[in-house]
């Protein structure tokens, strides 16, 4: 089992527990109360729980990894890589109840058995769900250097919208022109990680040209180390103090961050 400190938020109110990194926040959805509870795995791995609905965001770490949680009603996956689309991990959860939702590249790997329970969303589409709405939004690298990493349609990030709240997952991709144009987004999951993904500059650059109101840096582990995630957060807030930054623990079985 993993260890792993709590950060609980409940109506602005920071709370440092003991056990889980997680945050929680209330949400007036049509007049009722309904908690956002995002809880961070492992590098781009978390588990979100939303008016008692329950997603597995690009499930790595095998079924222990999730012992603690309520089985998944929804499965997001980003891309085809192996900290994404886990294949070990995702076939020892039970998810003869779960909808998937991924990119066709995706769907494509994965085996027969899940393909019918899986909706494959090209970049630019939408989908409805009980007590959510997704978009896929394009993750591609821009660098010469890096295009072999993600090609532009192949991988999505995602907008996800619970209630009033938006929640914009990065998935692997640099400052692109789709992430400076979001808008009205509440909370931003946003990838920095050499040489998959982008600097702690781009992103930093291109948080502030769509100004979320909180910032999460998470993807951060690279082929070099971890990248300076305090310097992010330093970065931000030398430029505004309307974007706040919140750091979970990404990393729980590492002394390094």
């Amino acid at each position: 089992m993993k260890i792993k400190h709590t950060f609980i938020i409940a109506l602005s109110l920071c709370i440092l527990a003991c056990k889980s990194d997680t945050k929680t926040e209330s949400i007036d959805n049509n007049s009722e109360i309904a908690e956002l509870k995002i809880t961070p795995i492992e590098h781009a791995t978390m588990v979100i729980e939303y008016n008692g609905k329950t997603i597995y965001v690009d499930p790595t770490g095998g079924k222990e990894a999730f012992e603690t949680f309520p089985k998944a009603d929804y499965v997001l996956i980003t891309d085809i890589h192996s900290d994404h689309m886990h294949l070990n991990t995702i076939e020892s959860l039970d998810l003869n109840s779960t909808q998937i939702i991924a990119p066709e590249a995706v769907y494509e790997l994965l085996p027969k058995s899940f393909r019918s329970k899986t909706n494959a969303l090209n970049n630019g589409s939408k989908a409805k769900y009980d007590v959510f709405t997704v978009e896929a939004i394009p993750m591609y690298n821009l660098r010469e250097e890096a295009l072999k990493y993600h090609s532009k349609g192949r991988g999505n990030g995602y907008v996800l919208t619970f209630g009033k709240q938006r929640v914009y997952i990065s998935g692997d991709t640099e400052d692109i022109p789709e992430m400076r144009k979001l808008e009205n987004i509440d909370k931003a999951f946003v990838c920095m990680n050499l040489p998959y993904t982008m600097t702690i500059e781009s992103a930093v650059d291109a948080v502030l040209s769509f100004k979320p109101k909180q910032v999460y840096p998470y993807h951060y582990r690279g082929t070099e180390g971890y990248s300076d995630v305090k310097t992010f957060k330093s970065l931000v807030n030398r430029n505004t103090k309307d974007i706040e930054v919140v750091q979970l623990d990404w990393y729980p079985n590492t002394s390094e961050k």
